[in-house]
C-alpha cells in the first residue's frame, strides 16, 4: 500500500512513517524542510516538499496514494504568538481532507486529541463525550474546531475518514513540553510538581501503532481514543524515581495556587515570562484531567499500549544516555 503522511518529521508522524516502511508499505512524506527528512529518505520514503496550509503544494504528492495519515498539527502551550494555530490546525486540516475527497482516496486517518474534551474533571470518558468550551488553551480550541467543524462534517458528507485521539504521548526523541519536563527532572532542574494533574500516558510507538491499526481495521466514520493508562503526574514521577533513583521535587503546587498564579501572570502578560509560567501553561496544569478510555480501540482493533513503567524505563534510559548520565543503557 502507498500512504501519504503529513507531520512526517514530527514526533508521532515520524514513528508512523517508520512503522509503515518497516511493514513494507510505500510512504510519501510531506515535509516543509527536506533537510529534516534525511532519516526518512534513508529508510526509503518519498519526500514531498510542501505545507498543509498550502493546498496546492499537496495536490501532486497526494494524487496516487491508497491512504492518508493527517498527523501534522500546531501543539504549543503557553507561547505568546498563537497566530498560526488556527491556520495549521483548522485550515490545514480542511486542505488535507478536501484534497483527499477530490482525489477519491479510499481511506484516511486524522489525528485529533483527547484535549478536545478539555478538563474531564477526573472522569475517564469515551468517544461519545462532548465538550463545547470555553477551552483552556489555543491548542485545545483549534483542535476542537478541526475535530467537530472540519472532520466530522466531512465524514457526514461521505469522506472515508477515521479519527484517532491520543492522550499524553511520551517516548525517546520527544521535544515537546512534556519531554522538556522529563529532561528537567533528570537534571534536577524541575522546581515543583503540580498536584492533581491526571493524564492518559501512551508511548509514542504504541500511539503510532494505534494509527496504523485504525487505518487497517478501524471503521470508517468512527473515532477511537488511543490514549494509554491513566496516572497522575505525581504517580508518573514516583514511577520515574523507581527507575532512576532521582527524587522528584518536594514542592507540590495545588490547583488553587496554580489558578491564582495563572490570573496573576495573565495580568502581567506584558512581561517576558518563560513558557512554563504563562497564564495558559499554568491554567492547563491546575488540577486538570485529560482522560479518555481506549476500550473501543482495544475491542475493535486490538489496541493495547504498554504500561507506564515499561514505557518510562525505555524513555528515561534513552534520555540519560543522551545527556551522559549514569544509568543510560546501550
Amino acid at each position: 500500500m502507498k500512504y501519504f503522511i503529513t507531520g512526517a518529521t514530527g514526533f508521532i508522524g515520524g514513528r508512523v512513517a517508520e512503522q509503515l516502511i518497516a511493514a513494507g508499505h510505500e510512504v510519501v512524506a510531506l515535509v516543509r524542510d527536506e533537510n529534516k527528512a534525511s532519516h526518512l529518505k534513508e529508510l526509503g520514503a518519498h519526500i514531498a516538499t510542501g505545507d498543509i496550509t498550502d493546498k496546492e503544494s499537496m495536490r501532486a504528492p497526494m494524487s496516487d496514494v491508497d491512504g492518508v495519515f493527517h498527523v501534522a498539527a500546531w501543539y504549543k502551550i503557553g507561547v505568546k504568538n498563537k497566530s498560526v494555530a488556527e491556520k495549521i490546525n483548522v485550515t490545514g486540516t480542511q486542505n488535507v481532507l478536501d484534497l483527499m475527497q477530490e482525489h477519491g482516496i479510499k481511506k484516511g486517518v486524522y489525528t485529533s486529541t483527547v484535549a478536545v474534551f478539555s478538563d474531564t474533571h477526573g472522569k475517564l470518558v469515551d468517544e461519545s463525550y462532548r465538550y463545547d468550551g470555553p477551552h483552556l488553551s489555543e491548542y485545545d480550541r483549534t483542535k476542537w474546531l478541526a475535530h467537530y467543524q472540519v472532520a466530522l462534517p466531512r465524514i457526514k458528507n461521505g469522506l472515508p475518514l477515521v479519527i484517532v485521539q491520543p492522550g499524553a504521548v511520551y517516548g525517546p526523541g520527544d521535544t515537546s513540553r512534556l519531554g522538556k519536563t522529563l529532561g528537567d527532572y533528570l537534571l534536577r532542574k524541575l522546581p515543583a510538581v503540580p498536584r492533581g494533574v491526571n493524564l492518559c500516558w501512551a508511548h509514542v510507538d504504541d500511539t503510532a501503532r494505534g494509527h496504523i491499526l485504525a487505518m487497517e481495521k478501524g471503521g470508517i466514520g468512527e473515532s477511537y481514543i488511543i490514549a494509554g493508562p491513566p496516572h497522575t503526574l505525581e504517580e508518573m514521577f514516583l514511577t520515574a524515581e523507581k527507575i532512576t533513583d532521582i527524587k522528584p521535587p518536594k514542592m507540590r503546587l495545588s490547583p488553587g495556587m496554580l489558578k491564582f498564579m495563572s490570573k496573576l501572570t495573565g495580568a502581567l502578560s506584558f512581561l517576558p515570562l518563560p513558557e512554563n509560567y504563562t497564564a495558559e501553561s499554568l491554567r492547563v496544569v491546575a488540577g486538570t484531567s485529560y482522560l479518555g478510555a481506549n476500550d473501543k480501540a482495544g475491542r475493535e482493533f486490538g489496541y493495547a499500549p504498554r504500561s507506564l513503567q515499561e514505557g518510562l524505563e525505555e524513555t528515561l534510559e534513552f534520555m540519560m544516555k543522551k545527556i551522559n548520565m549514569p544509568g543510560g543503557h546501550e
